[in-house]
């Protein structure tokens, strides 16, 4: 004689497959994103386009530009408030940027530890 599960049973064993392909598909999707947000430039001006850098996604510093006319040796506190602010503005976009993109994958799902 041959058993059968109760079809509530088989529906739930299916569902779950179904479930793990879905999972599988938004890890890849997320990968792509990590990759891609790593691999993109980011460029960031500040004090009316005196200062300009260029940080990659994964927030290495690849540039900083500045015109002659931001450096001034009497005041040398601006130039470093400038750089600062340039620096973590720049770190804001790269992470709000992740975030939407994210976002559009997980459908608005929060998962810990990616962004």
């Amino acid at each position: 004689m041959k058993s059968r599960l109760p079809m509530e049973y088989q529906n739930s064993n299916a569902n779950m497959n179904q479930m793990v392909r879905k999972a599988q598909k938004m890890q890849d999707e997320i990968t792509r994103v990590q990759e891609e947000l790593e691999s993109r430039e980011f460029t960031k001006q500040v004090g009316g386009g005196v200062l300009e850098l260029v940080m990659t996604g994964d927030k290495k510093l690849k540039s900083i530009t500045l015109k002659p006319e931001i450096v001034d040796k009497d005041d040398i506190e601006m130039l470093q408030d400038l750089i600062i602010s340039g620096v973590n503005e720049v770190i804001q976009e790269i992470e709000d940027y992740g975030a939407a993109e994210m976002e559009k994958v997980t459908g608005g799902v929060s998962l810990p530890g990616l962004f």
